[in-house]
């Protein structure tokens, strides 16, 4: 067990950990950025990006790799494989992050950039079948249903966008969702519902998944909502992409979230904790996009520095810009 001494440590090296790393150093912070597997976060499950601007159309792992090329450039710490399992306020303000293994990190701020964790159906053989049919990531399972009938759940851009990637493979894909219409943007569902190989099948839920005599995915029983109408539907794969939920689990102590569990903070980025940051996909967001991520990164960065030079001086840090109030 060792102890690391940093000004900032930033947990999660997906485009939010790696634009905020990159701003950190270079604003001359000592900063370590820790990263429970391979740097890139949700880049690495998306095989092509095309509204990232200035890039017309890039490889998601193209993407992150230039991410994490520019950030290392301006001397940021990226550690991975170090899996955090609690964050800390003590009582002098400082932070400690304690990871797998007994080590701890101090530093006088932390930035929570950690993302999510998909979603899973919790039906009958989603778990017993996971690896063995069923799947979270069309781009590290697609390649295995090459000429195969698949199911796709979920109607997010997500959902329409892996569906449309999986029919490079698949044979016939076929789009389940819950409601009577897809809640994509048009542009994806224009793109999805135009392929010849997408089969919609909408008011329908997945009420459980079944397998043959090896032990691979061979059905699912499926259901229409409206009419209850139950019937199989024969299919060796299913990608499941309704929804994230954020990896917050790590933050000890109560701070302000939403109904859903993610973080609230105010425009400076700073969570209901002082010196505790979020950005991305953990923090409350209209839209989930790199876009989104690198913005937040950018002023989450900013205003820790802003931060750490008041505590360092005993000035007051610049307070944040009033949250809007609607009223009527």
């Amino acid at each position: 067990m060792a102890t690391h001494d940093f000004e900032v440590v930033i947990i999660g090296a997906g485009p939010a950990g790696l634009c905020a790393g990159m701003y950190a150093g270079r604003s001359m912070l000592k900063t370590a950025v820790l990263e429970r597997g391979i740097p890139g976060g949700e880049l690495l499950n998306t095989e092509l990006i095309e509204d990232y601007i200035g890039f017309e159309s890039i490889l998601g792992s193209e993407l992150a790799e230039k991410f994490q090329a520019h950030a290392v450039k301006f001397g940021m710490d990226l550690r991975t494989f170090v899996s955090v399992e609690k964050v800390t306020k003590q009582p002098d303000g400082t932070f400690t992050v304690s990871v797998e293994g007994g080590d701890v990190y101090r530093a006088s701020a932390v930035i929570v950039t950690a993302g999510g964790t998909p979603v899973k159906l919790g039906v009958a053989g989603e778990l017993e079948y996971a690896g063995k049919g069923v799947s979270y990531c069309a781009i590290c399972d697609g390649a295995f249903y090459k000429g195969h009938t698949i199911m796709v759940v979920g109607g997010g851009d997500a959902a329409l966008e892996e569906a449309d990637f999986l029919t490079r493979y698949a044979e016939k894909v076929y789009l389940v969702h819950r409601r009577d219409e897809f809640r994509a943007s048009k542009i994806v569902q224009k793109r999805a519902l135009t392929n010849p190989k997408i089969v919609p099948v909408l008011d329908t839920v997945v009420d459980s998944i079944h397998g043959d005599a090896q032990g691979l995915m061979s059905h699912a029983k499926i259901r229409n909502v409206k009419t209850g109408e139950a019937r199989d539907l024969v299919a060796t794969g299913c990608f499941v992409f309704v929804g994230f939920t954020p990896n917050t689990g790590v933050i000890d102590g109560h701070f302000e979230h939403d109904s859903a569990g993610y973080i609230l903070t105010d425009s400076n980025m700073m969570t209901s904790i002082e010196g505790l940051f979020a950005a991305g996909d953990v923090r409350v967001q209209l839209t989930r996009q790199v876009t989104t991520a690198v913005g937040d990164a950018t002023t989450a960065a900013i205003a820790v520095e802003k931060y750490l030079t008041a505590r360092r001086t005993g000035q007051p840090a610049p307070a944040p810009l009033p949250m809007l109030v609607r009223h009527g």
